[in-house]
């Protein structure tokens, strides 16, 4: 039951709460695959994106934070601990909506291998708006990632620019696995100087794009495949082809709330096979060396 379901939460574009949980419920089936087991992070808007929205990590029972059979997952904080929600069942997703809460941010592990990923995240973070030099920029990385025999995967960020994920196997530690991204991000900038950066401060870019490596860490997230941004016009984050990135076909707002229907109804799941393509980092770590000398 999704209480005040007339409550509006996009201003500009009329969506509701209702809009929003009907929507979360009709990609229950895509979505559900993608983030089951994974500790979450509630984006919330109780007020619409229109007034100031917050985090939330801890759905403690203690703290009447959700239901008694909302699955939970608890994590190790400095001093204490944090009681992450799971969302493996559509009803889970529901009781999200019915929280107001638009994006749903994952971890790159899961339950029970929590300090092992099995997704190794690439952000592209861009300071400026040129199409070309974004889409140019997640090509390098496809290009890179597959000299060193990885396959990889990408979708829209829903905001300003792409994901680009690796599954791997969750057989090694996060500080591993955020040293190995953040080698091949390095070697990405000796390449790409003129457009790409490992700066995170944004007055230090000079109108670079950001290589974010930071969503391999301990605790990091990213937003999950399928959700909702809190943007004007609901984009969301949507994967797609690589080819669409080569003809220019997608940008990072390009599919929405209302058009992720039919975007389904004609690809479906273009992630649906990626557990297949899983795959060890250990030899790619072996090979870094010899690809940043070539």
């Amino acid at each position: 039951m999704i209480s005040h379901p007339e409550k509006v939460l996009f201003p500009k574009d009329g969506i509701t709460k209702a809009d929003l949980a009907g929507y979360y419920e009709a990609v229950a089936p895509v979505i559900l695959p993608h983030i089951r087991q994974r500790p979450v992070t509630m984006e919330r808007f109780p007020s619409g994106i229109g007034q100031h929205g917050f985090l939330q990590k801890d759905v403690a029972k203690a703290a009447n934070r959700g239901p008694d059979w909302l699955e939970r997952v608890e994590v190790p904080k400095r001093g204490g601990v944090v009681n992450h929600p799971l969302v493996n069942d559509a009803r889970s997703l529901l009781w999200m909506a019915n929280q107001n809460c638009i994006t749903l941010h994952v971890w790159p592990s899961r339950v029970p291998n929590l300090y092992q990923p099995d997704l190794c995240v690439f952000d592209l973070d861009p300071s400026q708006d040129d199409m070309d030099v974004l889409c140019s920029a997640a090509l390098a990385v496809r290009d890179l990632l597959h000299e060193l025999d990885l396959p990889s995967w990408v979708k829209t960020s829903g905001s300003k620019g792409f994901h680009i994920v690796v599954p791997i196997e969750p057989d090694l530690p996060f500080d591993e696995v955020a040293a190995f991204a953040s080698s091949v991000a390095a070697i990405l900038v000796q390449r790409h100087s003129s457009t790409l950066t490992l700066e995170f401060s944004k007055a230090e870019r000079g109108g670079r794009i950001y290589v974010d490596v930071g969503r391999n860490g301990y605790s990091a997230t990213f937003a999950a495949a399928y959700s909702v941004r809190p943007k004007p016009g609901a984009p969301v984050s949507a994967p797609c082809r690589w080819d669409e990135i080569e003809n220019r076909l997608v940008e990072p707002r390009t599919f929405t709330l209302h058009s992720m229907a039919q975007r389904l109804d004609e690809v479906g799941d273009l992630w649906s096979d990626m557990a297949a393509s899983t795959c060890s980092l250990r030899g790619p770590i072996d090979r870094l060396q010899q690809v940043a000398g070539g």
